[in-house]
């Protein structure tokens, strides 16, 4: 499934435009500020609802706007697909062919669309918390029974959380733990299992990008050689006494070293970002190994903070995958964007875009 069309209303400094794109390659030109950034976010927003840039969907609307309004057309072979999203300060809504989608996880399923931006750097030097949400987006891609795992146990550590913050009886909290025990067991099987296919992935490319190896570790959560029941007991008067259950999958983290050392202390910024795009990057490779559909990948300003060596690596690993492609550039005279088998380009200035192909 590749994205055709795009018609974008009131997308942050984008009025109005509507874009036919190639199922293969698009490159995007521009000065910095000029909506470049833009163009892709609303993409991202059409697959994920959701902005790479920022938690804050109000800050998407155009200034003076109501509401913002994507819609797009997909197509694969001769199936086409019409899914439009729209987003106000009262809610979100999406649909496909007409029918409401009742989840972002339903929406993420047409296209699924991933994003290597200048932020990418994050992915290794911030906490937990983004490195387990790039674990589950690939295991929610090649796992059906993952996201009812993951919403079982969600519930179940809200419900006990509660409980803890509002000392309620010992029986009242525990009674979460059953619940709490299966989804979480299930969960960090489905991670581990997903993760042992990744490594080999992640290292391959981290090899090509870096010439040296990325080395990734999975922590579920818990002490290892443990089970998570014994973990739970053990926790106990902690929980307790701090009102938060310390224990379980929502703990999980994923440890990077590169050459032998700790990627978030020990390399430099281009070093994280070379690193993090590896991680996404073989994340695509393996997951269309195993099944997953074809996925889009936005690559924007690629050259910010990388020599011209090592855009060059990043870009010829990136013509090896077999998605859609959206790569946008300051300068895209500079050669390893001459390498793109381009069929369609835009340029962009002060939020209008113009197709040049």
């Amino acid at each position: 499934m590749s994205l055709r069309r795009l018609e974008v209303r009131d997308f942050r400094c984008i009025a109005a435009t509507d874009l036919e794109f190639d199922g293969r390659c698009n490159l995007i030109s521009g000065a910095n500020a000029s909506g470049k950034t833009s163009l892709l976010e609303a993409i991202f927003f059409l697959g994920r609802g959701r902005s790479f840039r920022t938690a804050r969907n109000e800050t998407l609307i155009r200034k003076g706007a109501e509401e913002l309004l994507l819609t797009g057309r997909f197509e694969a072979g001769e199936s086409v697909r019409p899914v439009g999203v729209r987003y106000s300060r009262e809610g979100f809504e999406a649909r496909a062919g007409g029918n409401r989608i009742g989840s972002l996880a339903e929406l993420a399923t047409i296209l699924p669309v991933q994003a290597i931006d200048p932020e990418v750097h994050r992915l290794v030097e911030e906490g937990p918390q983004e490195r387990r949400r790039y674990l589950d987006w690939g295991v929610f891609h090649v796992e059906p029974r993952f996201v009812d795992q993951w919403r079982r146990y969600q519930r179940a550590l809200k419900q006990r959380n509660a409980a803890l913050r509002s000392e309620a009886p010992e029986q009242v909290v525990r009674a979460w733990d059953p619940e709490l025990l299966d989804s979480g067991r299930s969960l960090a099987a489905s991670r581990r299992e997903y993760f042992t296919q990744l490594v080999p992935h992640v290292a391959a490319v981290g090899e090509r990008l870096l010439g040296t190896t990325i080395e990734l570790s999975l922590s579920d959560g818990w002490m290892a050689g443990t089970d998570l029941k014994d973990a739970i007991e053990h926790s106990w008067p902690r929980d307790r006494e701090r009102g938060t259950t310390h224990i379980g999958p929502h703990r999980a983290d994923l440890s990077i070293r590169v050459g032998g050392d700790l990627a978030k202390h020990r390399v430099s910024r281009g070093q994280q970002k070379l690193t993090a795009s590896a991680l996404l990057l073989g994340q695509l490779k393996c997951d269309h190994a195993l099944g997953s559909p074809t996925a889009a990948l936005l690559v924007d300003d690629p050259a910010a903070e990388l020599d011209e060596a090592n855009l060059e690596r990043l870009i010829s690993v990136v013509l090896d995958l077999p998605g859609q492609l959206f790569v946008s550039a300051l300068d895209p005279s500079m050669a390893a964007f001459q390498r793109l088998p381009v069929t369609r380009r835009f340029h962009v200035e002060h939020g209008k875009i113009t197709p040049l192909l």
